[in-house]
């Protein structure tokens, strides 16, 4: 079967994308362990995109018209600052293959719990199925351990991960139902995530960057706020309209399963039995809730 220009790039962004967003635990992961502080990181990841986007900010629209005020202060400042901030906070204290299992990998559990609750959305049979996989994967990978509160403060990277997951759910939802472009919430978190965040981001006394050669902070500049903040997110959109949002879920399975591999060949992590069991149920649950399934199921026969 030959694949149209359409579904070939689709697949193409698809890809990439989860490769960006696998790349955002490692690289991150990596960070903080060296000389970045977390709040050092979402100044690089806010401040660079903002100067660059700002020209069209205006244009475009920087309020999130028709929406409640708790509504609008999740656009923006929900996957901006502060699911970011959590997640790189995350990693501070947890190794990036537990991140990528607890973050993007419970992604789909957090918003079919929001879309419940916020808009009354049941999911069907095989994504109940799915997100029942996920939790049991991520109980293997780390939740034991955030509910025994063992192993020195890894369990406090699990919270944290799950938080920033959650937070990203929630805005997931709410964007999803606001009837807002891509581009539109894209540009409202960069404005407000900025203008809000980064003064408080100083105040903390966290941000000097002394520590930092002046190469390594231009690469990480580039790398948290062109790639992951701003070419990810567009490749994402793409990816939606050429492929479906259902195709394009059934990518991030293999978020947990590349960050569990860049983990222990780039960062030297170690991964025991039940982890690598956890990583294969969080990925396979991811790809069931995507609704993949149920997609090729009512597809016409030959």
């Amino acid at each position: 079967m030959k694949l149209s220009n359409t579904t070939a790039f689709g697949l193409l962004a698809a890809v990439v994308t989860v490769l960006i967003w696998a790349g955002f635990m490692l690289v991150t992961r990596f960070a903080v362990q060296s000389n970045f502080t977390v709040e050092e990181i979402l100044v690089l990841r806010l401040l660079p995109a903002f100067l660059v986007v700002s020209p069209f900010m205006f244009k475009i629209g920087i309020l999130p018209r028709g929406q409640s005020w708790l509504q609008s202060l999740i656009l923006m400042f929900g996957a901006s600052a502060i699911s970011p901030y959590l997640i790189s906070s995350g990693l501070a204290h947890a190794p990036a293959s537990d991140g990528g299992a607890l973050a993007p990998g419970m992604l789909p559990f957090w918003t079919a719990l929001a879309a419940y609750f916020i808009i009354g959305e049941k999911p069907g049979l095989s994504r109940r199925i799915g997100l029942a996989v996920i939790l049991i994967g991520a109980i293997l990978v780390g939740l034991l351990q955030v509910l025994t509160a063992v192993g020195d403060d890894v369990w406090k990277g699990h919270l944290l991960f799950l938080g920033g997951s959650g937070v990203w759910a929630v805005h997931s939802v709410i964007f999803k139902q606001s009837g807002i472009s891509p581009i539109h919430v894209l540009a409202i978190g960069i404005f407000w995530g900025t203008l809000v965040t980064t003064p408080l981001l100083f105040l903390t006394g966290n941000v000097s960057f002394e520590l930092v050669e002046i190469d390594d902070l231009i690469k990480m500049m580039v790398l948290q706020s062109f790639v992951m903040g701003i070419l990810a997110m567009l490749l994402f959109t793409y990816a939606v309209r050429a492929l479906g949002a259902a195709q394009t879920a059934a990518f991030g399975a293999l978020i947990p399963i590349l960050a569990l591999l860049g983990g222990v060949v780039f960062l030297g992590e170690e991964v025991t039995v039940l982890k690598l069991v956890g990583v294969a149920l969080v990925a396979f649950g991811v790809f069931l809730a995507s609704g993949m399934i149920s997609k090729f199921r009512s597809m016409p026969s030959a």
